[in-house]
């Protein structure tokens, strides 16, 4: 069977991390597309479709979120199975009826995940999970018929609607990444620190479970493009 051939959303202002770790993760053809700079889709052609992270908010008046929602939201229309990270993870619940509000603080650093409801996107992840956390926008409330499937003390964390999976943390994270994203935000040094010196082998190690999620996105991805009855059915 041939690979899944799946659109990436780049929605990074920087993108090469996302480009690396993207890449690294899925196993499928992976075509990138740099929404900041408004290149989106021609076609719905895909089998799947992966929104990264942004450091905007999807509430933001930037001339860029408004036709990256319309097209996730005609997409998610015509049956494509859609998973956010992050941005992603808020932008499809703001699309699919759901509401994201900024936090009043910040969330980062490798944190404690609970899961809270069975699906097959967290197959063979723990009840509690280790993962890399960076936002301070968060889900408030999911878009109806929407499952919360995790969360933590901050927010909610994944959610699944249909065909469509979110997740709050960053399970693509390598530590490179996870250490250049730590310094650029403007927050008090000693936090930073804090943070910096919980990027370590160990850490990395335990947050390295939840990259399971990847395989289980394009397996249920896989089934729905051959027809075979899904676990999630």
């Amino acid at each position: 069977m041939s690979r899944p051939r799946i659109a990436v959303l780049n929605a990074a202002h920087d993108p090469e991390h996302n480009r690396r770790n993207f890449r690294r993760e899925l196993d499928a053809d992976v075509v990138e597309f740099d929404v900041v700079s408004q290149e989106l889709p021609e076609t719905f052609d895909f089998d799947g479709c992966l929104v990264t992270g942004s450091r905007a908010s999807v509430y933001w008046d930037e001339e860029w979120i408004d036709p990256t929602k319309e097209w996730v939201e005609t997409a998610i229309d015509r049956g494509l199975p859609f998973l956010g990270v992050c941005w992603g993870h808020q932008l499809l619940a703001d699309v699919l009826g759901g509401r994201v509000e900024p936090m009043g603080e910040y969330e980062i650093g490798y944190r404690t995940v609970e899961r809270t409801g069975e699906s097959p996107l967290l197959a063979g992840v723990d009840e509690a999970f280790t993962a890399f956390t960076t936002h301070s926008d968060a889900v408030v409330d999911l878009p109806p018929g929407a499952e919360r499937l995790a969360e933590n003390d901050y927010s909610i964390h994944a959610f699944r609607k249909d065909r469509v999976f979110g997740v709050q943390f960053h399970p693509e994270y390598d530590m490179e990444t996870a250490e250049s994203v730590t310094k650029g935000k403007d927050l008090p040094d000693q936090r930073i620190q804090a943070v910096l010196d919980g990027i370590n082998e160990e850490n990395y190690a335990a947050a390295c479970e939840a990259k399971t999620l990847f395989d289980n996105y394009l397996e249920f991805v896989r089934e729905l493009r051959t027809g075979e009855p899904s676990a999630a059915d």
